[in-house]
């Protein structure tokens, strides 16, 4: 199906400066998910850093490591002082410089990596204790975007379509432009909200790692690589949580009625006895009707999960140089 694109501008981003003083922004939260290990590039990063750091906390196209990147792509459109960052414990030597300007209260730390559904439920579950009516953006820190205030310009269209339909959970996915076979997909369906920025769709179904011809299918249908990128009220995203993992939720709610050090204590009881869940698969690919999928076009967008797709990113000379400088 041909999807309606609209020219977004970004001039307000800068404006802005993340809209810090806007009654608005006050109920924004950002979480960057950096709790992952990394383990399909970490092959590569291992032989290039000697140790066992993750992609995020590496320099990989520039002299920021990608979590530096990430949280300076957040900032466009919301306070430092509203964004979380969740970790894992045993990356600590990695993170700990990079992230010691943090308040204790937004930095989440999973004792060990359990997979995103754990990690989301976790951070939300720390903001909904200070502010239950706040609207949650979430952004993998290891991602590459070609134009972040581009990028951003989305995220703020998401935040004003989730003002006005608050019942919503938004996607965001990217215009792709080859038939990518190690990418999730998202197959829209019909218009069921539009502002200024343009049309918000139906989820009808997601794609995992679809084989080549499937692929070229999927992108001939108009259906757009999965981004992971959400943008949802606090209250919707922990009902859809709830709705898709009984069990998991049930397990974590206490965690909102505990001050911080009783919290670390619960959460390292909770992760010894779970099993590693993804959200993608576990929440959003069984609560479609809770979705809608906004287009992102105009960027080029990569996961850097190989090292074939770093040195495309950023070029043979460029990409293997950049994957050597190490934060």
């Amino acid at each position: 199906m041909a999807l309606s694109v609209t020219r977004i501008p970004t001039d307000h981003l800068r404006r802005r400066g993340g809209r810090a003083g806007n009654r608005a922004s006050e109920k924004r939260w950002g979480v960057i998910l950096a709790g992952g290990d990394g383990s399909r590039l970490l092959p590569l990063t291992r032989l290039l850093t000697g140790d066992e750091r993750p992609k995020q906390f590496c320099s990989i196209g520039g002299d920021e490591t990608l979590l530096e990147r990430t949280s300076r792509r957040v900032s466009l459109s919301i306070a430092a002082e509203n964004t979380a960052v969740i970790v894992t414990e045993t990356h600590e030597a990695f993170y700990r410089s990079a992230l010691n300007h943090m308040a204790s209260e937004n930095l989440v730390i999973q004792p060990v990596n359990k997979g995103t559904a754990p990690a989301i439920l976790y951070s939300l579950l720390r903001i909904d204790k200070v502010a239950p009516n706040a609207t949650a953006a979430f952004f993998p820190s290891d991602h590459h975007f070609s134009d972040d205030e581009r990028f951003m310009s989305h995220v703020e269209a998401a935040f004003d379509a989730v003002a006005a339909r608050p019942d919503l959970v938004i996607l965001l996915g990217i215009t792709p432009d080859a038939p990518e076979e190690q990418y999730g997909w998202i197959e829209p369906g019909q218009s069921v909200h539009a502002n200024a920025s343009g049309h918000f769709y139906q989820v009808r179904r997601f794609w995992e790692k679809p084989s080549r011809p499937l692929a070229q299918e999927l992108m001939e249908k108009g259906c757009l690589w999965n981004s992971f990128v959400m943008i949802g009220q606090v209250r919707a995203l922990l009902a859809m949580i709830r709705e898709a993992l009984p069990d998991l939720y049930r397990r974590f709610a206490l965690i909102k009625e505990l001050d911080l050090l009783a919290e670390q204590k619960l959460a390292c009881q909770l992760y010894g006895s779970i099993p590693s869940i993804n959200f993608s698969q576990a929440v959003l690919a069984n609560r479609p009707e809770d979705l809608a999928l906004f287009p992102v076009s105009g960027i080029e967008w990569s996961d850097l999960g190989e090292p074939a797709r770093v040195i495309s990113t950023f070029g043979p000379r460029q990409g293997a140089s950049a994957l050597a400088r190490v934060a």
